[in-house]
């Protein structure tokens, strides 16, 4: 039985990645292939896609299919698709949807879609401390019919919330009982609240959902741990497109033109940063055209430069997003980087110098290559440790915004470290 579900269950995924594929890669087909899908593919293929393929897709998708899609997500989901909406649009498929999901999804398109309450959806009912079992699981019902989904189940006492009854209890208690002893605590969270307070809540209180109040104190939401989640995949794949300097809205189905777009400033920043390394190695050309052996090594050094940069700035970056590291309490993890780089300088350094030994017989220029290693992995170490670190302090993207001030220091350090040492060492 089990061996038949998982060959089902991987089936409905190839099926699933299948779809995504031509509906990615052949934008001419992707409204008649949508449209031509069950109802319930379609919620799962529109929740699957790039925001940017979706977008285009409800944006071209006739309004009765659009409406019919939208009445089967959740109202979270359903608020997140009418926000990839112009205004007039979005206000004329609000004007189509039932009268529940309408109520809901106004409600939560009044918020900062980056805010907590950009996260939560307002699937639960409000109970008192005082209530009875059976007046709960009234509630309970009458919600899940109009909606279709189960509630969470909020107490408030005395005007506050204060805490929440696991639904399972509505079954295995008798309907004349109060609800008072079965109440658990619940987290709260201010519906203000940024998306990166939101996740340290989670990762410093464990739980499977938070309550969002107002400035009231009063509940407007629920945030679950899968929401979460959900959230953290973006940011690491915003991260990782910034480690690459292109922009986290770009996909691998974007066109040409789109591509250019997202990436033309991001390279003449990074040519300008090279015409000034060039500049800097233009300072030694008295000096390499006396060693033209200079010429063949220097991109080691440059290239173990910014590949120990990129190691450090990985480490930074995420204790960054981790909350365990900022400016004001970077000294011992600058200190334990620089120790590292000293020593990893050391290592590379006695292997080069040992090639160039072996290969060209050049015990000075080994030297050179050595030392030049040795301070260019210093260099790495303290400026993919600090200057991402600066970044967010400047509220920038560490990720993508240090990246070319490290490649431009270890590029240009580095080769000023080697084709100056080779001056005074070869003169």
């Amino acid at each position: 039985m089990t061996l038949m579900a998982d060959k089902n269950s991987k089936t409905v995924k190839q099926r699933l990645n299948s779809l995504i594929h031509h509906i990615s890669f052949h934008p001419d087909e992707r409204i008649e292939l949508f449209s031509s899908l069950p109802l319930e593919e379609q919620t799962e293929l529109l929740l699957a896609l790039t925001p940017h393929i979706r977008r285009d897709l409800l944006v071209r998708l006739p309004e009765n299919e659009l409406v019919a899609v939208l009445e089967k997500l959740d109202p979270d989901d359903a608020t997140d698709m009418l926000q990839l909406l112009g205004k007039h649009k979005r206000q004329k498929i609000l004007e189509h949807l039932s009268y529940e999901l309408r109520d809901m999804v106004s409600q939560l398109l009044e918020f900062d879609p980056n805010t907590a309450a950009g996260l939560m959806n307002v699937d639960y009912v409000q109970v008192d401390i005082n209530d009875e079992i059976a007046t709960v699981a009234k509630k309970f019902k009458l919600h899940e019919k109009r909606t279709g989904r189960s509630p969470i189940i909020l107490v408030i006492d005395d005007g506050r919330l204060a805490g929440f009854l696991p639904g399972h209890e509505l079954g295995f208690t008798r309907p004349g009982e109060k609800i008072k002893p079965y109440i658990k605590h619940i987290r709260t969270i201010k519906h203000s609240a940024s998306h990166d307070e939101v996740t340290e809540l989670f990762r410093s209180h464990p739980h499977s959902k938070v309550a969002v109040v107002n400035d009231n104190d009063d509940a407007v939401g629920i945030i679950y741990s899968d929401d979460v989640l959900n959230l953290l995949k973006e940011q690491e794949s915003a991260t990782l497109y910034g480690f690459a300097g292109v922009s986290a809205e770009e996909t691998v189905t974007d066109s040409a033109k789109r591509k250019v777009k997202f990436r033309y400033k991001w390279l003449i920043i990074n040519l300008a940063t090279a015409f000034l390394a060039a500049a800097t190695v233009s300072l030694f050309q008295d000096t390499i055209s006396k060693y033209v052996l200079l010429a063949v090594y220097m991109p080691i050094v440059a290239g173990m430069g910014g590949n120990a940069a990129t190691q450090t700035l990985a480490v930074v970056v995420r204790g960054i997003a981790l909350r365990q590291i900022d400016l004001r309490s970077a000294y011992a993890t600058l200190r334990n980087e620089l120790g590292a780089g000293f020593v990893n300088g050391l290592i590379n350094g006695f292997i080069v110098a040992l090639v160039v030994l072996a290969k060209d017989h050049e015990p000075a220029i080994a030297l050179v290559l050595a030392l030049a290693m040795v301070i260019n992995l210093l260099v790495a170490a303290a400026f993919g440790t600090i200057v991402p670190l600066v970044m967010s302090r400047l509220h920038k993207d560490p990720a993508s915004s240090a990246t070319v001030f490290i490649t431009t220091a270890t590029d240009v350090l580095g080769f000023m470290a080697f084709l100056g040492l080779a001056t005074i060492i070869l003169a």
